[in-house]
């Protein structure tokens, strides 16, 4: 990678945090606490740029710089594995923890799977 790459790599990052916690808050605020809807909220949409991303890279051979920065920095920082963990563990009862992480799985493939196919 390039220094340039490398800068925007850095500079999607920090965005990609920075959106991560404006876009979570919104939904948090707006759903309340009860279900973590703005974590949900967050992986599903970084799932579909990320899946948008992807298709573009596979069948229109965007630079691969460009695709580190927008789906390493970019969605690698939008999006939360770490959160949706605590999330399921926080979950009252087996039952609704396997619930909430098979559906936070479920729901990002989709929207991964959607994004391949807006990509086209």
């Amino acid at each position: 990678m390039t220094p340039l790459a490398w800068a925007g790599l850095v500079a999607a990052g920090a965005f990609g945090a920075c959106l991560r916690h404006v876009v979570g808050g919104a939904v948090t605020a707006r759903t309340g606490l009860r279900f973590p809807w703005g974590t949900m909220a967050v992986n599903v949409t970084g799932s579909l740029v990320l899946g948008v991303i992807t298709g573009l890279a596979l069948r229109h051979a965007i630079p691969d710089n460009l695709r580190v920065v927008l789906g390493t920095g970019l969605c690698g920082a939008y999006t939360t594995f770490s959160t949706a963990s605590v999330d399921t563990a926080e979950r009252p009862g087996n039952t609704a923890a396997a619930g909430y992480a098979l559906g936070m799985v479920a729901a990002c493939t989709a929207a991964a799977a959607v994004g391949l196919v807006l990509a086209g």
